[in-house]
C-alpha cells in the first residue's frame, strides 16, 4: 500500500515539474517573485511598434529596458497601496463603463449602418419640408389627427405645388414649412435623413414621424459631397502689448497687394505669416474636410475657391486675418480611412437604437432566452387599476421565489420582475391593457439585465477587452505614482530645484541674438535704396511712404529680437552691427539692419524655471529607478528573450 502511494506521489511530482518547466519558458522576467510573460511583452511591443518615433526603442533590448522600468514602477505603486485609493477605483470603474459601450454592439448591424452612413456623407441633399408638430408621447388619438393633417397637406402639394403649400401653412408654432438647403449624413435626425435620401429628386415623400412630429419632404437636388481641400494660407495676428506693431488688417492688405504684384505666395508666407507651424512650408496646411477645422469662415472661403492656385481676398476669422490659396481638391476620403470615425458617429446617433435592438437579439440567442415567457400571464392577472395611479403593490400571496428567467449563471426570480413593475409605475400614465404594460416592461427588464450581465462578465469573456482594461488599470496607477513621487515633489522641492539649477547652469543660456530690422522686397534695386535710407537713420514709416504707394507694395519690414533660427534671417547670417549685404532668401530679397548684438546670456532660475523643473523631474526619475531596481530584483529569462528576438526577426 505504502509503495503504491509513493509511486503515485512521484508521478504527480514529475508531471507538476514538467508543467512548471513549461510555464517557466513562458516567463520573460520576474520582478521579485511576480512573473511577467512573453505573451504580454510581445503584445505590447507589437502594438506600440508603429507609434515609436525613437528608432532605438524598436530594438528589443532597449524596449525591454523600458518595459522592466514600467513594471518596477507598477510594483512600487501596488506596494504603496495606490490601487486601493477610492479615487483610483472610481476612475477605473468609469473608464470600464465607457469602454464597455464600444464592445456591446452587434458587429454585422454596426457594419451595415457604417456603410450606409458613408454612402450618405458622400452626397448632399437639398430639400424643404412641412412638419405637423406632435409630442412623442401623444395619445393615439392625437397622433392620428396629426397624421391625417400631414396626409391632407401632401395631397395638396401634389396638386398645388409643394412651395405654394409650404409658404401658406407655415405658422412657426404648430406647423412648420422650412427651406433646409443642402445637408449630408448626420445633419438631421436619422428618420428624416433616411426619408430625404430615399426620395427621388422632385418627389414628395410619404408622411413619416420623428420625435418632432409628422413630416413630408420635398427633395430639390442631390449632389456629390465637396470632399477635401488642401490650401496654403498667410495669417496675420494682432500683436497684443506691442504698440508699434502694424494693425493686422493693414499688414494683410499690404501682403495681398504684393501677391497681386506677382510675388510668390509661398515666399510671402515664409516671410510674413504669423502661423509659425505652416510658414516654413510656404503656408501649406494639411488636407481637411468640411467641419474639421472649427472655423466656418475659413472653410467657406477655402471651399469657395474653384480652381487650383486661386487666391482669396483677405478675410477675418477668430484666429486672425488670412489669405488662402487653393493647392488641391480631393474627393471624400475612402471608406476604410473614415470607418472608425463613422462608427463613433453612428453609435452617438439615432442609428444606435437599431444597433441596440440587434444587440438584445444576439444576447437572447447567446444566453438561450426563450421567445415565449409563460409567466407574463401571471403578472397580468395581479395588476389592477391602482397601477395607473402609482399605488399598486405586489399582492400578499405573491409567488416571489419562483424562477422567471436565467441569464448565463444568474437566475432571476418573480420578485425581481415584480419589484421592477412596482418601480415603473407613473402618475397619470395613459391607460393601456395590462398585457401591454407587462410585455413592454418585461422586454425592458430583460434587455437591461442581458446587457448588464454581459457587461459584468465582459472581462472574462472577451480577451481584447481584458487587455485594454489592464493597460488602462496599469496606466492610471502609474500616473498616480508619478504624480505623487516625481511630478508634484519636483514642483514643490524649491531647494532641490535650486541646487539642480546651480549644478547645471551651463544648460540654461540664451543664444546670441540680434535686435534687427529686416527689409524684404522682390526687387534687388528697391532694397539698395532701402539700405541707404536705413543707413541714414530714417524711420520705417518714412521709408514706406517713399518706396511704397497706395496701390503697390515694394518693401515690407519685420523688426524685433531674433535668434539665428528666425524665419526671416538667411542661414549663417553673421551677427554684427550695421547694414548687411542683400541676400536672396525664401524666394525674395532681404537686407538686414542690425541695431544691436545681444551676446549669450545666462538665464536666471526664474527665467528658465519651466525647463529647469522638467529637467529636474527627469533627473529625479532616473535616480528613483535606480533605487527601485535595487529594491525589487529583476531576473531575466534569457532563453525566453532569445525566443522573442527570433520571433520578431521573422
Amino acid at each position: 500500500m505504502q509503495l503504491r502511494y509513493l509511486f503515485t506521489f512521484l508521478s504527480i511530482t514529475l508531471i507538476l515539474n514538467v508543467k512548471a518547466q513549461s510555464a517557466q519558458k513562458d516567463v520573460l522576467f520576474f520582478v521579485d517573485d511576480d512573473p511577467v510573460y512573453t505573451s504580454e511583452f510581445l503584445r505590447v511591443y507589437n502594438k506600440n511598434l508603429d507609434l515609436v518615433q525613437d528608432e532605438s526603442q524598436k530594438d528589443v533590448n532597449e524596449y525591454l529596458t523600458l518595459f522592466t522600468n514600467y513594471k518596477l514602477k507598477l510594483k512600487e505603486a501596488r506596494a504603496l497601496g495606490l490601487d486601493d485609493k477610492p479615487s483610483y477605483q472610481r476612475e477605473l470603474s468609469s473608464y470600464k463603463k465607457q469602454l464597455t459601450k464600444s464592445f456591446m454592439t452587434d458587429a454585422k448591424v454596426t457594419d451595415a449602418m457604417v456603410a450606409e452612413a458613408y454612402e450618405r456623407i458622400s452626397y448632399e441633399v437639398k430639400a424643404n419640408h412641412i412638419l405637423i408638430k406632435v409630442s412623442e408621447n401623444a395619445s393615439p388619438e392625437d397622433s392620428l389627427i396629426a397624421y391625417n393633417k400631414i396626409l391632407k397637406l401632401r395631397n395638396r402639394t401634389l396638386k398645388e405645388g409643394f412651395e405654394a403649400v409650404r409658404k401658406e401653412v407655415h405658422n412657426g408654432q404648430t406647423v412648420y414649412g422650412e427651406e433646409l438647403g443642402y445637408f449630408s449624413g448626420f445633419r438631421m435626425v436619422y428618420k428624416f435623413e433616411t426619408a430625404a435620401f430615399n426620395t427621388e429628386i422632385g418627389d414628395v415623400s410619404n408622411p413619416f414621424r420623428t420625435r418632432f412630429g409628422y413630416h413630408i419632404v420635398h427633395v430639390l437636388d442631390k449632389r456629390k459631397s465637396m470632399g477635401e481641400r488642401k490650401v496654403a494660407h498667410i495669417m496675420v495676428v494682432e500683436k497684443k502689448g506691442d504698440s508699434l506693431a502694424e494693425k493686422p488688417e493693414v499688414r494683410i492688405q499690404d501682403i495681398y497687394k504684393k501677391i497681386n504684384q506677382g510675388e510668390a505666395f509661398d515666399a510671402l508666407a515664409k516671410q510674413f505669416s504669423d502661423d509659425r507651424n505652416s510658414a516654413s512650408k510656404g503656408g501649406e496646411l494639411k488636407s481637411f474636410s468640411s467641419g474639421q477645422l472649427g472655423s466656418p469662415e475659413f472653410e467657406n472661403v477655402a471651399f469657395g475657391l474653384k480652381e487650383v492656385n486661386d487666391i482669396s481676398e483677405p478675410f477675418k476669422t477668430k484666429y486672425g486675418w488670412h489669405i488662402v490659396k487653393l493647392i488641391a481638391k480631393k474627393a471624400i476620403a475612402p471608406f476604410d480611412a473614415m470607418r472608425s470615425e463613422l462608427e463613433e458617429k453612428v453609435k452617438r446617433d439615432d442609428r444606435s437604437k437599431l444597433i441596440d435592438e440587434a444587440l438584445y437579439a444576439s444576447l437572447k440567442v447567446k444566453y438561450n432566452i426563450a421567445k415565449e415567457q409563460p409567466a407574463l400571464e401571471y403578472f397580468e392577472s395581479i395588476l389592477n387599476e391602482n397601477y395607473y395611479k402609482r399605488a399598486w403593490q405586489l399582492p400578499s400571496d405573491f409567488s416571489e421565489d419562483k424562477p422567471l428567467v436565467k441569464i448565463g449563471e444568474k437566475q432571476f426570480l418573480y420578485k425581481d420582475f415584480g419589484n421592477y413593475l412596482v418601480k415603473k409605475q407613473r402618475m397619470g400614465m395613459r391607460k393601456v391593457s395590462y398585457k401591454s404594460i407587462v410585455l413592454k416592461n418585461y422586454e425592458a427588464f430583460l434587455n437591461s439585465n442581458l446587457v448588464k450581465y454581459q457587461e459584468d462578465n465582459l472581462e472574462t469573456e472577451n480577451e481584447e477587452f481584458a487587455h485594454i482594461v489592464n493597460e488602462y488599470r496599469d496606466g492610471l496607477l502609474l500616473f498616480d505614482l508619478m504624480e505623487n513621487t516625481i511630478w508634484n515633489t519636483a514642483k514643490t522641492d524649491s531647494v532641490g530645484v535650486q541646487d539642480f539649477y546651480t549644478t547645471h547652469k551651463d544648460k540654461y543660456v540664451l543664444p546670441q541674438r540680434i535686435d534687427a530690422v529686416v527689409a524684404s522686397s522682390a526687387k534687388q534695386k528697391t532694397l539698395k535704396k532701402v539700405a541707404k535710407l536705413l543707413d541714414k537713420g530714417m524711420d520705417l514709416d518714412q521709408i514706406k511712404s517713399l518706396v511704397n504707394s497706395k496701390d503697390k507694395i515694394e518693401v515690407m519690414f519685420t523688426s524685433g529680437i531674433m535668434d539665428a533660427g528666425h524665419q526671416v534671417l538667411p542661414k549663417s547670417f553673421p551677427f554684427k552691427k550695421g547694414i548687411s549685404k542683400i541676400y536672396n532668401h525664401n524666394g525674395t530679397f532681404v537686407v538686414i539692419q542690425v541695431k544691436d548684438v545681444l551676446e549669450k546670456t545666462q538665464q536666471t532660475l526664474d527665467e528658465a524655471k519651466g525647463i529647469v523643473i522638467s529637467d529636474y523631474q527627469t533627473f529625479k526619475e532616473e535616480n528613483w529607478l535606480k533605487d527601485l531596481s535595487e529594491k525589487y530584483k529583476i531576473k531575466i529569462n534569457q532563453e525566453a528573450l532569445n525566443n522573442i528576438k527570433t520571433q520578431i526577426k521573422k
